[in-house]
């Protein structure tokens, strides 16, 4: 496998999983015994970035975050996933106390946070108002990334919005998903959800799909973008094992 030599002016690279605490990953990523509460330091000193997922279903509180600030090593950055009952439930509709809400908690993230990742119901068609008004109701050092699963988002005039609000359009890979490689702001989302074409989260990637997603992402970072990308075929320990070698593509290497 071929690695792919990095530009002098090139934009950062963040390469890790969506979640860490799986039982499954015992024996390819955590010793056996390890307690569940060392799972995340464990993690971090071999990726340096997450993609929290947990929150999506309970909001953390603003003492979670705090103490992810203080426990996570320098230089690691965690994307967390918007609630579900502002994403699902109310469909971005009146966002004002999830925003209050998120912002007090991305504040006490600190220098840890990456991106908020808003992932749309696939249920929810476009309604460019209401994405709008979302959006500029985020501060703007929140940084974003939105994951549509409706097919009437895929429109120029849903690009250019997000282009507005320096939000990025987040780059899919999944069974029944749309891969659209579009780069919407000064950083690149990317979510790969797995390469079975008919479940998703399913399946590891091959060799050949890697080195495609590493020329994808090199040519991102010489355009100057920043490139967060998550693996989210957890099963089998396949995303721990994807992000490696993708990651060893790149040029970059894991410690350990």
């Amino acid at each position: 496998m071929a690695d792919y030599e990095r530009p002098n002016h090139t934009g950062a690279l963040r390469i890790g999983t969506s979640g860490w605490s799986y039982d499954h990953w015992e024996g390819v990523l955590y010793p056996p015994g390890l307690p569940a509460r060392d799972r995340l330091a464990h993690y971090a000193a071999r990726f340096d970035t997450v993609e929290l997922n947990a929150s999506f279903y309970h909001w953390p509180r603003e003492t979670s975050f705090a103490s992810w600030r203080r426990r996570l090593p320098e230089g690691f950055m965690m994307s967390v996933k918007a609630p579900r009952g502002l994403t699902h439930g109310k469909k971005l509709y009146a966002p004002e106390a999830w925003v209050e809400r998120i912002t007090r908690c991305w504040h006490e993230l600190g220098d840890k946070r990456a991106v908020l990742l808003v992932q749309l119901p696939p249920d929810f068609a476009r309604d460019d108002a209401r994405l709008d008004y979302f959006l500029a109701a985020l501060p703007e050092w929140v940084r974003v990334s939105v994951e549509f699963r409706h097919p009437s988002w895929d429109d120029a005039g849903v690009y250019a919005l997000l282009e507005r609000h320096g939000a990025a359009y987040c780059v899919m890979s999944g069974a029944g998903l749309p891969c659209i490689l579009r780069a919407t702001a000064p950083f690149v989302y990317v979510r790969l959800h797995g390469p079975d074409p008919d479940v998703l989260y399913g399946g590891s990637y091959s060799d050949d799909d890697l080195q495609w997603w590493a020329a994808r992402i090199a040519e991102w970072r010489t355009a100057g973008k920043d490139v967060f990308a998550y693996f989210n075929n957890d099963g089998g320990g396949n995303a721990v094992r994807n992000a490696a070698t993708l990651r060893r593509l790149l040029g970059e290497r894991f410690p350990g």
